[in-house]
């Protein structure tokens, strides 16, 4: 764990003292008819209840239907001590789609997105420090909005599930000083054993303001400065070389997860106003020597597709011990990446894959037309997803697209193409350091990693099917008998190629679809599942592979482990097979 981790608390990346959850029991209000506002609802209400942060459409949210209801309502009364120089923050990790909030009746503002962090400035509107906070939430069928693997009919099919509405995220709150740091960006330097510290300061407070900046690493200090702040935005570089080790710089990686705590203090005319604690870790990610490095060496990616569902909580997980089982026991089967598909979990999740040394592709949740509507919504969501998720030094890839999901005339469409090669560049923009995906399975357009999905049944119908490779990789060949590796117009480059899903071996499924033929005896499941292993080890060209996944979700029953985290196979025998490649 790092220095300032703290259980339950929602953003590990920037921690403060004062946490306040407003997790628990809402009251809550269908409003079939949209007519809530009109009515007044947003002065307050006490009729009807839910837990919060569970979707009504979950069991663990007290109600459990899952009847679409376009708009849905949550009042919750709190008090917020603070003082004339403080100010409150309401936060909220994630809510479906459109949100609006009013507190004591006041209206503060809304956000469009279902999957980021957003905050509201409520100090305005709190009586003696007390609110009555009422909470709009506007989620619908929309295909142009992000929505991952949220059903949009009224039943779930093929691999959509059961949509969630509204709140699904921690709901909490947090006093600060006027003067208070609103984010930091933290870039590791491998190649020069440095850090780059990129400071957003309030810029409400009045005063003189300094800095300081305090580095350690396991209570032993790197370095340590104290400067004026003359501007809301700046930066400074920190080099971490230092005679605490041998090595003088602690790195990051999967074998080694080494974290530097990081202490951030600002002061008001010499008076402590504000205090956070972060962390980062010192690895470098690189796609262009054709394969896949992880500080300057080749690292073999053994992925797991981890969708991020459970059977009460549907997107929602129990509490945070369920997410470190996760990836725990992705390690155990002996993979040491996850693909988290189509979603954006919770940040605790990214915190313990830090800790633990989880290599994880960042993907965001598709849209399923293109419009100009979908263009304008991906993106604002887009730059929110790079931004929250910068400085976790687990995240090596970002993929913004997936089958061409959204993107349907890829292959000629031009302006579908130019979309993708947008979006690359405004991640470029964002995070030069990662690898970006642009089009995750097939028919890519400009990509740092040529990334294919193949559910062959078995390995030798996976190696049939790259028998003319030069063919697949120049675009005159189909690869899957199906899809194209390329977007026409577009030709390979040398790119690291990964197996990015393959497998998807449904085993002790009663009822329910997999991939190929469903197996009900054990040795059948490791055969398929060896024999496919063994296959991807014959083609060198391929630096790293996905592994349909890690559990059950609802009718998709090709899970190593049930909806319940039950394994269905000993993971010493999966491990055995995996070790033996890479």
């Amino acid at each position: 764990m790092t220095k300032f981790y703290k259980k339950n608390y929602p953003r590990p990346q920037l921690v403060r003292e004062s946490y306040i959850s407003l997790n628990g029991e809402w009251a809550f209000l269908f409003d079939y008819y949209n007519k809530g506002e009109i009515n007044g609802w947003f002065n307050g209400f006490t009729e009807g209840t839910i837990n919060v942060p569970f979707s009504y459409e979950s069991k663990l949210s007290g109600i459990g239907t899952d009847q679409q209801c376009e708009s849905v309502w949550y009042c919750k009364q709190a008090k917020f001590p603070h003082t004339a120089e403080e100010r409150v923050l309401l936060n909220l990790e994630g809510c479906d789609y459109l949100t609006k909030l009013w507190v004591n009746g006041r209206f503060i503002g809304e956000h469009s997105g279902g999957y980021t962090r957003f905050s509201f400035d409520i100090t305005n509107a709190l009586n003696d420090d007390a609110a009555v906070i009422v909470i709009q939430a506007n989620d619908s069928k929309n295909t142009a909005q992000p929505r991952g693997k949220q059903r949009w009919l009224d039943e779930n099919y093929d691999c959509w599930y059961t949509q969630t509405t509204g709140i699904w995220k921690t709901v909490w709150a947090e006093v600060v000083n006027e003067a208070h740091l609103k984010q930091v960006k933290i870039t590791p330097k491998y190649d020069e054993n440095s850090v780059r510290f990129e400071y957003q300061v309030g810029e409400k407070a009045e005063g003189n303001l300094e800095l300081e900046t305090i580095i350690t690493f396991r209570d032993t200090v790197i370095c340590q400065t104290r400067e004026p702040v003359l501007r809301p935005f700046f930066s400074r570089t920190f080099s971490l070389i230092h005679d605490f080790t041998k090595w003088k710089v602690k790195y990051w990686s999967p074998n080694s997860p080494n974290l530097y705590d990081v202490e951030i203090r600002i002061y008001r005319n010499g008076v402590l106003a504000d205090r956070v604690g972060s962390y980062f870790g010192v690895r470098k990610i690189s796609s262009d020597t054709g394969r896949f490095t992880l500080n300057n060496m080749e690292i073999y990616l053994k992925m797991v597709l981890d969708q991020g569902y459970w059977a009460d909580g549907l997107l929602t997980p129990p509490d945070e011990e369920t997410l470190l089982t996760d990836l725990k026991k992705a390690l155990e089967y002996g993979y040491n990446g996850i693909r988290k598909h189509q979603k954006i979990e919770d940040e605790r999740f990214y915190y313990w894959a830090d800790v633990l040394g989880v290599l994880v592709w960042c993907e965001s949740p598709s849209t399923y037309e293109f419009n100009s509507e979908a263009v304008q919504k991906f993106t604002s969501e887009w730059i929110s997803i790079v931004e929250q998720h910068y400085n976790h030094p687990s995240v090596v890839t970002w993929v913004p697209f997936n089958e061409s999901w959204g993107l349907p005339r890829i292959y000629t469409d031009k302006e579908q193409q130019n979309f993708t090669k947008e979006i690359y560049y405004l991640t470029k923009s964002l995070d030069p350091t990662r690898p970006v995906i642009t089009n995750d399975g097939w028919e890519h357009t400009i990509s740092d990693m040529l990334t294919l999905h193949d559910y062959a049944s078995d390995g030798r119908t996976l190696l049939q099917h790259w028998n003319h490779k030069d063919s697949i990789l120049n675009g005159d060949e189909s690869f899957n008998d199906e899809r194209f590796a390329l977007a026409k117009g577009h030709s390979y480059c040398g790119q690291p190629i990964l197996l990015s899903e393959f497998g998807g071996i449904a085993f002790q499924a009663e009822s329910g679809w997999g991939y190929g033929q469903a197996e009900s005896e054990e040795e059948n499941f490791l055969n398929r599942f060896r024999s496919l292993i063994d296959a991807i080890a014959k083609l060198d060209f391929v630096c790293g592979f996905c592994y349909t996944e890690l559990t059950d979700v609802q009718q998709e029953m090709n899970g190593h482990m049930n909806m319940d985290r039950m394994d269905k196979i000993d993971p010493k025998k999966i491990r055995e097979i995996l070790e033996s490649i890479g």
